[in-house]
């Protein structure tokens, strides 16, 4: 695939010298993607589209505009090879607006958050929010809604026929994270349609493969997926890439990967199918430290060259989403282009998409207008069920004594991974009692999609120590998630999310402590991120006066607690699942 001329004939003219070009930015230090120089260098940009780069007479740069970069480096603009832009909880537009000026000029999007709750509606809202902004936002179809079927219920089901009818959108390039593995490994029906779909629309699939190593790995390939931004070891990441995988060197504002992915590959020669990306990350990380820019200075910071992280963050992800003329400075490349004072710091001077100046010292140069959409105005929340008290509750198989409990086990503070643990747990008056752990919380799932469908459950060591925290953020159905020290607690929390329309609310002693709106679906809000970013700093001081102190961003404890692609255990709206061989977990154990 490749960006189109708008007139390969005017273009042709301006890289001969036969017509002035558009601009010419001078005076750069060029870092070259194909050979791994940096060169003094002079771009010419006619419609959008470099015509031609001089590096021997520097003295030449007639142009109808000059811009001089002072001797500043220049690379091509960022590009995210995987995010999920309803985690920043910005809007698309809104999302452009605070991550244009740090140099991200295209992103592949995966909406498959709205996805699970508005369904193609969902899809389609996010393509036409992102419409005339100055950043390309390319959209992956979602391949898995749910993202296990039979073990949990979300807003949409996407099968053969919604790939389909989305793959005619003008931005659709792939086929977003097959995270159903199992399905992949095993030929399932559904996911051989899906991704045979995909292919025949001549669409390049994204992978999700996390801990698949061997011969899984290999079936995985072998059924379609060619990319993986969910490794988090030295070991994954060395064997993906030897197994000729787009290994998608990943730092979010919830998994940090980067440094253990590169210390295992740093020895390769070839890095070709090295890319890097966000996958989520939320407004006040965006506005603060920035987005691919700041992963490039990590993975610097950690040793890796940064002519090679820029390679990694332009011309190898353009390579593995199949486009051909974006991610370099050279003639008939897009003219995406950054200026950077210090090749360690990233963070850009002046940004350029399509040859215009859109960004100049962090600031966005353009005027991005807001638009109304008829979705954002709907109310998600359909819960049908009136919740109790005892609702909330767990009734114990025993009036008193003590019980054997599968335990959802957190395997440490920071870490979204998570297992089942049996524990003997004391019973009092017919009902579990947790009181006496403040490391154990009750959990409860209750599906929003209209479907009377409920589930609780015990988790430990989440990091909440009383109160209760509700989220309708909860990868990747989105169901109304609570974890809550006592029923009371946990049903204000709920009860509030479901007033509002979504978000998160923390609850202490039976007063809500802060409240994060999130009407757009439940999952985004309307404000822009300055103003996002005050009211997510009041639910994050909320959290962590509930315990949540240990993780840079309490925010995202909970937002993968019901994510049933990440092994070993998480909850869903039937129950805890044992996600490697998508069977339930009861609650009791024999």
């Amino acid at each position: 695939m490749e960006l189109q001329y708008k007139d390969k004939k005017k273009l042709l003219r301006a890289a001969l010298g036969q017509i002035p070009a558009d601009l010419c930015v001078k005076n750069v230090q060029l870092v070259n993607v194909f050979t791994g120089e940096i060169l003094p260098a002079n771009v010419f940009v006619c419609d959008g589209f470099i015509c031609h780069v001089e590096y021997q007479d520097l003295e030449q740069f007639d142009a109808k505009e000059v811009y001089d970069a002072e001797g500043q480096y220049m690379t091509p603009g960022f590009l995210d090879a995987h995010m999920h832009i309803e985690s920043s909880m910005l809007t698309p537009r809104h999302f452009a607006e605070v991550s244009i000026p740090w140099g991200t000029t295209t992103i592949i999007t995966d909406p498959h958050e709205i996805g699970n709750v508005w369904g193609i509606e969902g899809v389609r809202y996010m393509h036409e929010n992102s419409k005339d902004v100055p950043q390309r936002q390319f959209i992956d179809i979602p391949s898995c809604v749910p993202a296990v079927p039979q073990i949990e219920i979300s807003g949409a089901d996407f099968l053969a026929e919604q790939i389909e009818e989305l793959s005619s959108l003008d931005r659709v390039i792939g086929l977003a994270e097959v995270m159903d593995f199992l399905a992949v490994i095993g030929g399932d029906d559904r996911m051989m349609d899906i991704i045979d779909v995909a292919k025949r629309k001549g669409l390049y699939i994204q992978g999700h493969a996390p801990f698949l190593s061997g011969r899984n790995l290999s079936a995985y390939l072998c059924g379609g997926p060619r990319t993986c931004h969910e490794s988090r070891s030295s070991l994954e990441g060395t064997e993906k890439m030897r197994q000729g995988m787009y290994v998608d060197m990943r730092e979010s504002s919830m998994s940090k990967n980067v440094k253990a992915v590169w210390d295992g590959v740093k020895d390769f020669t070839f890095f070709d199918t090295l890319c890097i990306c966000t996958d989520d990350r939320e407004s006040d990380d965006l506005l603060k430290v920035g987005h691919i820019n700041d992963v490039l200075k990590i993975a610097i910071a950690h040793g890796m060259d940064p002519i090679l992280a820029i390679k990694c963050a332009t011309i190898n992800t353009a390579r593995e989403i199949h486009f051909d003329n974006i991610g370099a400075i050279a003639p008939g490349y897009v003219a995406d282009m950054v200026l950077l004072p210090d090749l360690k710091e990233m963070r850009p001077s002046a940004v350029f998409f399509e040859g215009n100046l859109v960004a100049k010292d962090q600031q966005l140069l353009v005027n991005i207008p807001d638009h109304a959409y008829e979705l954002e105005t709907r109310n998600s929340m359909n819960v049908i069920k009136d919740l109790t008290v005892e609702d909330l509750r767990i009734k114990a198989p025993i009036q008193e004594g003590i019980v054997k409990v599968n335990v959802l086990t957190y395997l440490d503070h920071m870490l979204s991974s998570t297992e089942s643990v049996v524990e003997e747990l004391p019973v009092k008056d017919g009902y579990l009692d947790l009181s006496g752990d403040p490391d154990l919380n009750y959990v409860a799932v209750i599906n929003r999609y209209g479907h009377d469908r409920m589930a609780l459950h015990v988790v430990r060591r989440f990091g909440t120590n009383h109160g209760a925290i509700a989220s309708t953020v909860s990868h990747d159905s989105h169901n109304l998630t609570c974890v809550y020290d006592n029923a009371e607690n946990g049903l204000i929390a709920m009860k509030k999310l479901i007033e509002v329309g979504g978000g998160m609310c923390a609850v202490e002693d039976g007063k809500i402590l802060h409240t994060l709106d999130l009407p757009v679906g439940g999952l985004m809000s309307v404000k822009h991120a300055a103003d996002l970013s005050v009211d997510a700093t009041k639910m994050k001081e909320a959290d962590r006066r509930l315990g949540l102190t240990q993780m840079p961003n309490p925010l995202l404890r909970i937002v993968s607690l019901a994510l049933p692609v990440i092994p070993k255990a998480k909850m869903s709206d039937v129950g805890l699942v044992n996600v490697n061989d998508k069977t339930l977990i009861p609650l009791f154990a024999e």
